[in-house]
């Protein structure tokens, strides 16, 4: 199909088929000239792609020079006399398009169902197509097969409409379209229909989402697949073989048919580069593709921003632009085809907007133009009228042609404005409709600011999504989280966002609090700054000013604090305290935490990450009804949770002078460490493991109804050098992940050490099979200390992917709690945790807590440590060697 304005110009320069078929004749076999052929006119198309030639003179040139390659190969074939065989090209090679490593899809089309007399020299045809290194697909059907298999299977179909004869008559070709056409079977109705499924199936396998990570561009949303969608249907309705010809049916006009002429041309330049450099059909733009092709195609890194990111931002701009115009057309299809000739039911809403059929549409044509402030007013009416299913294609169009009216003085006009605050304040589905209003290129015209976020792809381990497409996930979370079945999956925050009292300053933080990006610098602080912009445009009061720019500033925070602080420690809970200094504060940032963490990236939720965020939540929430004047001290909280544990061991009826012979020989922290319940269950533990000199191993699982949470592992046993490494280890060849690490040792030489471990799903393992598997194993691998080294160095296989992270350490005090702190930021890898706890055996570091985040392939762990005598690691020295042998063990 081609393209607007464009005519594909035959080059002898390509092929040069006379001189072609005089070395043929001078070759003893024709296999080594074909192959050579080939070679060389994939080496000339590859140097002009290079040099910068119009990717579709590449693209159809090659398709030409594989007709007259094919034509010669055919005559080389000793075929039966009679004109009863063709050779046709079908699919996209049908369409004249070839990428360098497409498949070259063939027709061996017989006139007659009895294929007897041809098949000795089709082999031979196709075996010698083959042995020249072609890549092709082929089928051989009579025209009854093709009439069959065609009604049979739409994507048969699909593939024969697009056909061209490359060899033999052109009337086999002219009779197969004759039993093929709509009127005998696959009616447009039926073929719309059933390509209107074929695409939202495809869709849905890539998550309705055009901002993938890797994305497939022939198949993703706004990939090659949803242009030819749409000439697959304008040909099969209209009889279209151009797009040219729906501008003149009135279907698309020309700034549209621009949009698709310039995505497709970019989208095969992108393809093209994939087939050159991987020499296979590749369609993945996978991550070290894209830094390729990002330089091949002239982008370099700037101090804002890496050449990839600008690359991938382009990507992102032209599959959204092509996934909004397959939205808008199939929408016209629908109404042209399935609903043509129906009388639609119409609703008015006011003066500007009626409800036809379901979907809003403007009444007048001149509506945006006579009255710009309904630019703005439909998606209000949306979110107030949540029955309307959609924006009908045409006023799809009319918002698209007349969006330009958006300009600064539309943005300072305290009627817009007013209009926008009312959305944010509607009460309905405020997400979706900041979703449209993004999708028709009207929410980055409001706010520029959006607007330059719009495809910004943030190239690292662990965000998946665009900047903007990240930001409306996140709205996306909110919105779900005032549903009732949010309770269950996400319950703290399901409580909590009934309770705040200005739903839109939610709305508002969301939007803002990743828009600095990109801009160099710190993005909170940028976004803080554009927020505080925002809220005194729109009238907000300076309270509520505060409140948002506070919000986008610390968005962070709560995640930070929760994954990489000791938030057993009721300074680190008082230090948070100060920082949110009111309820209501802490609630909103909650809430927005949590749906930052999801619609980040969907892996880096998880039951432990839930629980760590629900403590710091609770916590906090006490400490600030304490009143930050009057903050809990470590006494008060050692002595309350001695108390509520003694109680629970009471009611089960402990014996309390061994319980409290135990608990003096652990020292205040344990009780800082843990919960009251969690001290009842490890004592009772102890208690009745008596005098085994085998490791105690304790598993704790959370109930089945909690959402949240990890599986207890607690070990009790001998204070001996490497547990830690050994146990790290034992633990990762179960195929478990650690996610925190708890350690404890007593005046008598006695280690209680706490781990919580997920599966590989990233859930808490429940099945007592599975737990009492992991307890025995850890029993067998702990009992013997002699046996830790080889333990420790044990290989587990895990796969590493294409992020080198170089290995990062940062050493800092914790005077508060006389220890030192030790953040470690590297690639993840097998049995990590036991070559860090090697390292901190040979460098007699004793270790008190771990924190252990993994993001994407990257691991962000603290790690709370002093000397063997408990004191903190204030030599300099000692601390260059250590951060030395990390970097020197974990960059290899």
């Amino acid at each position: 199909m081609l393209l607007h304005h464009y005519r594909f110009t035959p080059d002898e320069t390509l092929f040069d088929v006379a001189a072609f078929r005089e070395e043929l004749a001078g070759s003893r076999s024709p296999i080594a000239p074909f192959k050579a052929a080939l070679g060389e006119l994939q080496a000339r198309l590859d140097a002009r792609f290079r040099d910068g030639a119009d990717i579709r003179d590449l693209v159809h040139g090659r398709a030409w020079c594989l007709d007259r390659l094919l034509a010669v190969a055919w005559e080389q074939q000793a075929w039966p006399e009679g004109d009863g065989l063709a050779l046709l090209a079908v699919g996209g090679y049908g369409r004249g398009e070839l990428h360098p490593h497409s498949d070259v899809d063939l027709l061996l089309l017989l006139e007659h169902d009895d294929d007897a007399p041809y098949r000795e020299a089709l082999t031979a045809f196709i075996t010698f197509l083959w042995d020249i290194g072609l890549e092709i697909g082929h089928s051989v059907r009579s025209l009854a097969d093709c009439e069959r298999e065609a009604a049979a299977d739409v994507t048969v179909i699909t593939n024969l409409l697009e056909s061209r004869t490359v060899a033999g008559p052109e009337r086999l070709r002219e009779a197969m379209k004759a039993r093929l056409a709509p009127e005998r079977l696959w009616p447009a109705d039926r073929f719309f229909e059933a390509k209107w499924q074929e695409q939202i199936s495809r869709h849905y396998r890539h998550n309705n989402s055009e901002y993938h990570l890797e994305p497939n561009i022939k198949s993703a949303p706004g990939g090659l697949r949803d242009i030819q969608m749409i000439g697959w249907v304008a040909k099969r309705h209209f009889g279209s073989e151009r797009y040219e010809d729906l501008v003149a049916t009135g279907f698309m006009n020309d700034p549209e048919l621009r949009i698709l002429s310039q995505g497709q041309a970019f989208l095969w330049q992108v393809r093209y580069a994939l087939h050159m450099l991987t020499g296979r059909a590749e369609d993945r733009l996978l991550f070290d593709h894209q830094r390729t092709i990002a330089e091949l195609f002239g982008f370099r890194d700037t101090p804002e921003r890496l050449a990839v990111e600008q690359f991938m931002k382009r990507y992102y701009r032209h599959v959204t632009a092509l996934a909004g115009l397959n939205d808008m057309l199939l929408q016209h299809f629908d109404e042209a085809i399935l609903h043509a000739g129906e009388t639609l039911p119409v609703a008015p809403l006011n003066e500007r907007f009626e409800i036809k059929d379901g979907y809003i549409q403007a009444r007048s044509r001149t509506v945006f133009r006579d009255r710009p402030s309904a630019l703005l007013e439909l998606f209000l009416l949306m979110a107030e009228h949540p029955e309307i299913e959609g924006v009908r294609a045409d006023t799809i169009r009319l918002i698209r042609d007349h969006r330009h009216l958006i300009d600064d003085l539309y943005r300072d006009d305290v009627r817009h404005q007013s209009l926008f605050m009312e959305l944010l304040r509607s009460g309905g589905n405020v997400a979706r409709q900041l979703r449209r209003m993004n999708r028709y290129g009207v929410l980055g015209k409001y706010l520029p600011e959006f607007g330059r976020a719009v495809g910004l792809m943030q190239h690292d381990l662990f965000h998946i999504y665009t900047v903007d497409a990240h930001t409306l996930r996140l709205l996306k979370f909110i919105h779900g989280f005032r549903k009732p079945e949010a309770r269950e999956t996400f319950p703290v925050a399901a409580n909590v966002i009934h309770q705040l009292p200005k739903l839109e300053l939610l709305w508002i933080a969301g939007l803002y609090h990743d828009i600095g990006k990109g801009r160099g610098g710190d993005h909170s602080l940028l976004g803080a700054r554009d927020v505080e912009a925002f809220a005194e445009r729109h009238g907000l009061s300076p309270r509520d000013t505060r409140l948002v720019s506070w919000l986008v500033e610390h968005h962070l925070t709560m995640s930070m604090v929760a994954q990489k602080r000791d938030i057993t420690d009721p300074d680190v809970i008082a230090e948070f305290a100060r920082l949110v200094g009111d309820e209501t504060r802490l609630d909103y940032l909650y809430v927005l935490t949590v749906a930052d963490i999801n619609a980040t990236n969907p892996t880096l939720w998880n039951g432990w990450r839930a629980s760590l965020l629900r403590q710091l939540h609770a916590e906090t929430k006490r400490a600030l009804r304490r009143g930050l004047e009057n903050p809990l001290e470590r006494n008060d909280w050692v002595n309350e949770t001695r108390d509520e544990a003694l109680s629970l061991l009471a009611a089960v009826g402990a014996e309390m002078p061994r319980v409290q012979r135990l608990w003096e020989s652990l020292g205040e922290d344990y009780f800082l460490q843990y919960a009251p319940s969690e001290i009842a269950w490890q004592t009772q533990g102890i208690l009745a493991h008596g005098d085994s000199q085998l490791p105690l191993i304790l598993l704790g699982a959370p109930a089945e109804d909690m959402a949240e949470g990890g599986t207890k592992v607690f070990i009790h046993t001998r204070s001996v050098d490497d547990l830690f490494a050994a146990t790290a280890a034992a633990l990762d060849q179960l195929g478990l992940s650690i996610h925190d690490a708890r350690i404890a040792t007593s005046s008598n030489d006695w280690t209680l050490n706490t781990f919580i471990v997920l599966d590989d799903q990233g859930r808490a393992i429940r099945d007592p099979e599975r737990l009492e598997e992991i307890r025995a194993h850890l029993v067998e691998e702990l009992d013997d200390p002699d046996d830790y080294p080889q333990i420790v160095t044990r290989h587990t296989p895990r796969q590493l992917r294409h992020f080198k992270v170089p290995t990062e350490v940062i050493i800092e005090q914790d005077p508060a709690n006389e220890r030192t702190l030790l953040e470690l930021i590297a690639p993840d890898r097998p049995g990590l945790l036991a070559r860090v706890g090697r390292i901190f055996m040979e460098q007699d570091i004793a270790l008190s807590t771990a924190k252990i985040a993994t993001l994407g392939e990257k691991v962000e762990d603290v790690f709370f440590i002093t000397d063997k005598a408990g004191h903190p690691l204030t030599d300099p020295e000692r601390q260059a060697r250590l951060r030395e042998r990390l970097v020197e063990e974990l960059d290899v």
